[in-house]
């Protein structure tokens, strides 16, 4: 029987997804028991999930003995591992794919960091993914950067299922939509059954207010201290905007008609970082139709045990949150410069942790032929 709390998120629409991935979480039952009880209808993965999944426990012990005998490397073996986990929990979320006919049940999986800068990379990357998962309830994850916008175009257009992640900027989520539409245009013109091809777009909240609220102290007023906490919220409402404007034009009707789905917004980084702050702050306050939410596991349980939802808290908000926003342009806070900041970084974080990923593997690798 689903939680009252979690399955309230759901039929206001909200698709659940869960931001972890292990392979204990997939032989223990554990992911298929959340589908049930907490309305977990999805998976995102990430290298840091991945590097924290590898050094925790004995799970992966046995696959990479057998690796380190057939003189795999470290990179082959990590794209082994991962693809296997992420294929295992593909078909653990089977049911829920075919019963809200491919809207659900998703399972993602991140192409190399390293080829974030690289747009053929990543398209090549995207591919092999695609083609080595197997499975049609797999999503790539492509970074929303500049390189990779055409790489994003390219996969979609190849009918291969996407989840663009790392966006921070309104802007950059406008050029996002844009190149799902056109990759759908190529799609069609290909001879590619639209329908078959799904689409998110990760847009990314608590980091947003991470880096702003570091600089609303530094500036140290009042006016200041009243806008903590609220930058990634507005910045997330008029992203919400942005998706509404976008698939209700002529273009976006067209490509319904043959059968195109929604680019769902997927709200991403919904822990909060602040501990004085709420902690089921960024589900409450971003709950609205067509979207899915991303949560770690502890927003997850907090959500199942005392979140109180206050409804559709997005549509109606619009002029609220580019108040916020302008706001914090008076007090010199430049946007620009918070999501440049905010998608560097977050290309380094993930790189970091593919890089202690691949460590680790190639720590194990070694100790297994020792």
């Amino acid at each position: 029987m689903s939680n009252a709390h979690t399955q309230e998120l759901s039929d206001l629409g909200v698709s659940i997804w869960l931001d972890d991935l292990s392979r204990t979480l997939v032989s223990s039952g554990d992911l298929e028991k959340l589908t049930q009880e907490k309305n977990v209808v999805g998976v995102t993965s990430n290298p840091t999930i991945f590097a924290g999944a590898l050094s925790d426990g004995s799970a992966y012990d046995e696959q990479v003995r057998s690796l380190a005998a057939d003189g795999a490397d470290v990179d082959e073996a990590v794209f082994v591992i991962t693809t296997d986990d992420v294929r295992s929990a593909c078909d653990v979320l089977r049911p829920v794919y075919d019963a809200t006919d491919g809207q659900d049940g998703r399972v993602s999986i991140e192409v190399d960091p390293r080829l974030a800068r690289d747009t053929q990379a990543t398209i090549d990357s995207a591919r092999k993914l695609w083609d080595t998962v197997n499975r049609p309830n797999v999503m790539i994850k492509i970074p929303a950067t500049a390189e990779g916008l055409p790489a994003i175009t390219a996969s979609i257009a190849a009918g291969i299922s996407v989840n663009v992640t790392l966006i921070f900027a309104l802007e950059r989520y406008r050029e996002v939509m844009d190149a799902y539409l056109s990759g759908l245009e190529q799609a069609e013109q290909a001879g590619i059954d639209l329908s078959t091809i799904r689409s998110v777009a990760s847009f990314f909240v608590s980091r947003v207010d991470t880096e702003v609220d570091k600089r609303l102290e530094k500036i140290g007023t009042d006016e200041a201290a009243g806008l903590k906490a609220k930058a990634g919220i507005a910045n997330a409402r008029l992203a919400y905007q942005a998706f509404t404007e976008v698939f209700t034009t002529p273009r976006w009707e067209n490509l319904a008609t043959a059968g195109a789905h929604l680019q769902r917004p997927l709200w991403a980084s919904t822990s909060v970082k602040e501990p004085s702050l709420p902690d089921t702050l960024y589900v409450v306050q971003l709950a609205v139709a067509d979207t899915v939410n991303t949560m770690p596991p502890k927003t997850l349980d907090a959500l199942a045990d005392h979140g109180e939802l206050e409804g559709d808290r997005v549509s109606g908000e619009y002029a609220d949150a580019a108040a916020v926003m302008d706001k914090l342009d008076q007090l010199g806070i430049s946007y620009e410069d918070v999501v440049k900041v905010l998608e560097d970084e977050g290309i380094e974080k993930f790189e970091a942790s593919w890089k202690d990923l691949l460590e680790s593997v190639s720590g194990e690798l070694s100790k297994a032929r020792a």
